[in-house]
């Protein structure tokens, strides 16, 4: 039996995490009250019934702060029975949710109460915060699209076997920022440029001609060496005590040449030793020039 309480900030992508998740054949509901959170687990889940064996449940801010507040002692209480639950929370930056709410003219759930959409947006982040420090996997959505979403869903989450950790290799743009949901990064930007090189600008770092070129120097084994050793430390230290999900962020100044040379070449590498590696890109296809 597998519970997901999913929850997160209104405009992330709650709704289509768990419309995924739906689709995928577990039992959801959205917007349970916190307080009968205990209930619907002893009904469902806990009842051995083939229809919840997984059973995704949605907590937003419309509970009341004391509800929200009581979520992370009722996970700890269910792990420690021995249930196999956890918790997915999405987040964005103020600036993506605000343009999102502007798009659809949808009402923020707390603007009831007289607020303005910037003070709802920050008043949700604050009351939310235990649950989000209380998550097993932090998914940022500024620049994840509704596809890429649903595929993070159904690699990291649906497709988790209890007891294996979900790595994550991400390559990411400094120029961007840097992902809120790694758990490790790495800078690459000291690496040679193949943006700077003839005919390599517009290639990306799955493209042979970039990988040739990292390739003939030795700085660039060097950083994979030392990152692989890292990783090696302290993946199993992590796996000991029950981390289900790790994200692991490399970063270059443009997002295409040098970190998504390492992600490919780091999640290729670890594939051979754990069940559930990932790549993404975050800035792969993007229109203009990267490096």
């Amino acid at each position: 039996m597998r519970l997901v309480i999913v929850s997160g900030l209104s405009g992330s992508g709650k709704s289509v995490a768990l419309h995924m998740l739906e689709d995928l054949d577990y039992y959801c509901i959205d917007n349970i009250p916190a307080g009968l959170l205990p209930m619907f687990i002893s009904h469902t889940v806990r009842s051995q019934e083939s229809t919840y064996s997984c059973t995704a449940v949605g907590v937003d801010a419309r509970n009341r702060p004391a509800e929200i507040a009581s979520v992370p002692k009722l996970i700890e209480e269910l792990k420690h029975s021995g249930l196999n639950c956890e918790v997915l929370f999405l987040r964005a930056d103020q600036d993506a949710l605000l343009k999102r709410y502007s798009e659809t003219r949808r009402r923020h759930p707390l603007s009831r109460s007289g607020l303005g959409l910037a003070d709802a947006l920050e008043q949700e982040r604050v009351l939310l915060e235990p649950i989000a420090d209380a998550a097993d996997l932090i998914i940022d959505t500024t620049r994840t699209s509704v596809h890429d979403l649903r595929e993070l869903i159904r690699q990291r989450v649906a497709g988790r076997i209890e007891g294996r950790m979900s790595i994550l290799f991400v390559s990411f743009a400094f120029r961007h920022g840097v992902p809120a949901d790694a758990d490790f990064v790495f800078d690459v930007r000291s690496l040679p440029n193949p943006y700077w090189e003839p005919g390599l600008a517009p290639l990306t770092g799955r493209d042979s001609a970039v990988v040739e070129y990292l390739e003939h120097h030795p700085i660039v084994a060097r950083m994979f060496a030392d990152v692989v050793g890292f990783l090696e430390h302290w993946i199993p230290e992590l796996i000991r005590t029950n981390r289900s999900y790790l994200t692991i962020a490399i970063g270059c100044t443009g997002g295409q040449h040098r970190s998504v040379y390492l992600v490919e070449r780091l999640a290729r590498h670890f594939s051979s030793r754990y069940a559930h590696v990932n790549a993404r890109h975050q800035v792969l296809g993007a229109p203009g020039p990267g490096h």
